[in-house]
């Protein structure tokens, strides 16, 4: 059995917001709303859906980026919200994020050789010649040559610029790294290569991954395990192959009858299409938030709140018809 690295319990992020022109009304949007999950050592955990659903927020608060509202996170057996500011510092050189956008995440007065240095510097590991060298190789690992170590960020295509980030990422030789949609923003010829080096760095290094992502094409060829999120849940949670050959979340199964498949003779396929945009994460539906989408919504799922349950093999589903598609 595969040791775990990262427990998140009953994680919550809610942001006070003021409504009306004066600001005399107070609301909360409920980014991440009770999630739980673990990731082992070694283990790809992919966390999908529509933009909007809470996958960064999730992602800022595993790295303790931003404060949860409630919950916990548990990396290595600690719980983060109580370790001392010394102790967290420590902990982050094992705990590491690629940024979605390649040309925000980099600054734009460093050379590439300063940026991917920083954080070896930060945790004061070697020596001058020690860090140059291992920049270097590391640059070198992600596919850029040496020549770029004093070049600056604008210099660089957006696919170039994400390699830099991994380097950076990878500099401390970290134990889970926080992939924030790290190819979204790149051109499609350019999302297979970032995402194979991705694979070979995780094989390499024996990196654990968090990669959010809304591409499922994307995830299914880098995951082991796939996380469904909607308005700041969990609705489905499985092994990827099962999940992509038996979806018992409509939601899910609406994302994926939503992939082009490039097959003139699948032509006829059914797609299950959802109406609607997602209800406003200060609102929140009543029941099931999934149902007022919902292209397989009965009466019931708007007043019961259908909780992740297990069909076996470590798939849960969080619908109350669920057990119809198992």
């Amino acid at each position: 059995m595969q040791e775990t690295l990262l427990t998140v319990q009953d994680l919550k992020k809610y942001f006070p917001v003021e409504e009306g022109i004066f600001g005399g009304r107070k609301r909360v949007v409920h980014a991440v709303d009770g999630i739980s999950f673990d990731i082992t050592k070694n283990e790809v955990l992919s966390l999908v859906g529509e933009s909007g659903c809470g996958k960064s927020t999730t992602g800022r608060l595993i790295l303790k980026l931003i404060e949860p509202t409630e919950g916990k996170v548990l990396f290595m057996g600690e719980d983060l919200s109580r370790v001392s500011r010394k102790r967290l510092k420590e902990l982050r050189r094992d705990m590491q994020i690629i940024f979605q956008d390649p040309y925000a995440s980099l600054n734009p007065r460093l050379t590439v050789g300063e940026i991917v240095e920083e954080p070896l510097i930060v945790h004061k590991i070697g020596t001058r010649q020690e860090r140059r060298e291992e920049v270097f190789r590391l640059l070198q690992r992600v596919g850029l040559n040496s020549e770029v170590m004093r070049r600056y960020p604008h210099e660089f295509s957006g696919g170039q610029r994400q390699r830099i980030g991994v380097a950076r990422a990878i500099a401390l030789k970290p134990k889970l790294i926080v992939a924030d949609e790290p190819v979204s923003a790149l051109d499609v010829s350019i999302q297979a290569q970032v995402v194979n080096l991705l694979k070979e760095l995780q094989e390499e290094y024996h990196i654990s991954y968090l990669f959010i992502a809304h591409d499922l094409n994307i995830v299914r060829h880098i995951s082991d395990r796939v996380a469904v999120m909607y308005l700041g849940k969990i609705m489905e949670f499985a092994p990827v192959e099962d999940l992509y050959k038996r979806p018992l979340h409509p939601y899910t199964q609406a994302l994926l009858s939503s992939i082009p498949v490039p097959d003139p003779s699948q032509k006829g396929r059914k797609v299950l299409l959802l109406e609607g945009d997602i209800p406003s994460p200060i609102y929140i539906p009543v029941g099931c938030r999934f149902h007022t989408r919902c292209p397989k919504m009965i009466p019931r799922c708007k007043e019961v709140i259908p909780p992740l349950d297990d069909f076996g093999g470590g798939h849960g589903a969080a619908c109350i018809r669920a057990q119809e598609w198992a």
